[in-house]
């Protein structure tokens, strides 16, 4: 299994459903993103109350061609009650061998691929049964090219590594200045030992940092946009995905926005340099206090 390719910034397609855009408007929004050298796009069965996937399979079937020049994301395991979903009776979590390899082959004719760059098992079970989750992968072979997890802890990480023979090659979890748990819990020091880039999500803290509307949020701006004006006037959203790109596990921020000029800042964001006092100027903003 060669190791994968990403995009440095990944654009997240959760709320496809809510942008009200035509077949021709999705496309555009694709086309744009693979223009701006954005290759990686990121979905989830349930994201739209499991739409989202048909929704940008349906605008990439104007334009198959593109299918070579990007990579497809997808996460299975969580089970929602939607209409969509009528057997679903109670939001839980599934991670069945049968359940994964169904939820696969769907997101497969849904996205109208012949195959996935990158399957995530989208949140830890506690009735995960590891095995059945490796044989799952198994009968997934040459459909699904690799394979990682999301919002695992390491043993939970290390647990379903131990029933493969292969790597894992991600674990996207959230991380931000806004929620920095990830940078002691040990899963970032697991990214280092294994050698793979983590994948980031909600890394602006969900629009919550540029409301303004806690102590820690207010001190953020203020030192984000001192930095800012230090490096030349760049925006508070570059800032902070700049220190989360400072990181030596050199992460993937997703981004979930249609917005075109905000990929294309979070782009220019990946050129910018913090030094480490810069950074720990924003972590002590973001924590309240000094490093001890």
């Amino acid at each position: 299994m060669t190791s994968p390719t990403f995009s440095p910034i990944i654009a997240g397609a959760m709320n496809l459903g809510q942008w009200q855009w035509n077949p021709a408007e999705r496309l555009r929004w694709i086309e744009e993103c693979l223009e701006l050298g954005i290759t990686t796009f990121d979905h989830a069965d349930i994201y739209g109350g499991y739409t989202c996937e048909g929704l940008f399979g349906e605008a990439l079937a104007l334009r198959p061609s593109l299918r070579s020049q990007m990579q497809l994301i997808s996460k299975c395991g969580i089970k929602l009650i939607t209409p969509n979903r009528p057997s679903n009776a109670l939001k839980s979590y599934a991670v069945g061998r049968d359940y994964i390899i169904a939820s696969a082959e769907n997101s497969l004719r849904e996205l109208q691929t012949d195959h996935l760059d990158l399957l995530l098992i989208h949140r830890p079970s506690p009735l995960m049964a590891a095995d059945e989750v490796a044989e799952a992968f198994a009968a997934l072979a040459g459909k699904v090219r690799h394979f990682g997890v999301s919002n695992f802890t390491p043993t939970q990480f290390d647990l379903l590594q131990s029933r493969l023979d292969f790597p894992l090659v991600t674990n996207q979890i959230e991380l931000s200045v806004m929620q920095m748990s990830a940078l002691t819990d040990g899963t970032l020091d697991q990214c280092q030992q294994r050698r793979i880039r983590p994948m980031l999500w909600s890394p602006l803290g969900g629009g919550a940092l540029f409301r303004g509307e806690t102590a820690a949020s207010k001190r953020l701006l203020v030192v984000l946009r001192e930095i800012g004006d230090v490096l030349g006037g760049a925006a508070l959203d570059q800032i902070a995905l700049a220190w989360l790109l400072h990181l030596p596990s050199r992460p993937y921020p997703v981004l979930g926005t249609g917005k075109i000029e905000r990929l294309a800042a979070a782009v220019a964001a990946t050129q910018l340099q913090l030094t480490d006092e810069q950074w720990f100027a924003i972590w002590e903003a973001a924590a309240g206090h000094e490093v001890a």
